[in-house]
């Protein structure tokens, strides 16, 4: 940076250094070489910025998480350590490490509210536990969604929940409102297998409250039908007559052709690994 640039020389050709000139000088010298360290130090984390995103490219997401760590450091209060910091969830959630994913966009949602990413940093939230898997065994005995903890499940209800009331034209928002149709679906399975669960147990008055709690949470769901069902026959086991009517009733009111007054409680094909 040159303080001088475009002033002429005074009569006669000759620049004359006073004291408060040669303090100048010497100030715009020493701005000149930060100034040039500042433009090395950009171009160095830009640098590594555009191989940390060859390293998510190619697959290597173990070496782009150390790329992007030192990114984000040196770029703090950028927002290119904004995107390094969307990017290192991402890298994260691919190695997957769920929970140290789901960290990294807490933390980016708390310090950047109002980031022009912050729709993008909900829905990948919201992907992260909408993808959430059990490891092994959820793989080889292909157990069904609705027998898992459902907590992930309505972590990621949550996150798409948030971006699609505050982004509603997100382009993003369209496959979270599909997931979370996805979801809702799932949570009411989930209760109507625990009750189910109970039923076939005789645990009669557990089986019955769980099977509430599905119609009443989720009353717009396919598991409603099952769920008035598992109502109506845990009251007759427990010799509760007119709870046993009303549930009936509003069973036959809301599905005239249900099955399962005539063939019972649906039990699920048992996995190869369920001796019991």
């Amino acid at each position: 940076m040159n303080l001088f640039k475009g002033m002429k020389p005074p009569a006669g050709g000759r620049w004359r250094m006073t004291g408060l000139a040669a303090t100048l000088l010497a100030l715009a010298v020493l701005g000149g070489c930060s100034s040039t360290k500042k433009d090395d130090d950009r171009g160095s984390v830009e640098k590594l910025y555009a191989d940390a995103k060859d390293d998510l490219s190619s697959g290597s997401y173990d070496q782009a998480v150390k790329q992007l760590e030192k990114v984000e450091g040196r770029a703090a209060g950028t927002l290119l350590a904004q995107q390094a910091m969307l990017d290192l969830a991402y890298a994260k959630w691919r190695l997957n490490e769920r929970v140290e994913a789901i960290t990294t966009l807490d933390r980016f949602i708390k310090l950047h509210p109002s980031s022009p990413a912050l729709d993008y940093a909900l829905y990948l939230k919201g992907v992260v536990n909408f993808n959430e898997t059990m490891g092994f065994l959820s793989g080889v005995s292909r157990q069904d969604l609705s027998e898992r903890d459902q907590q992930a499940s309505r972590d990621s209800y949550q996150a798409f929940e948030q971006l699609v009331q505050a982004f509603p034209e997100s382009k993003y928002s369209d496959d979270a409102r599909a997931r979370m149709g996805y979801i809702v679906n799932s949570l009411a399975e989930y209760e109507l297998h625990v009750a189910r669960y109970y039923y076939q147990r005789q645990a009669f008055v557990a089986a019955a409250n769980r099977a509430q709690l599905a119609v009443r949470e989720y009353p717009q769901t396919p598991a409603v039908e099952e769920a008035l069902y598992i109502m109506a026959a845990s009251y007759d086991k427990l010799g509760l007559e007119q709870l046993r009517v009303d549930a009936e009733r509003v069973l036959t009111k809301n599905f005239p052709n249900t099955r399962y007054i005539k063939n019972g409680v649906r039990v699920p094909e048992r996995a190869w690994w369920q001796f019991w």
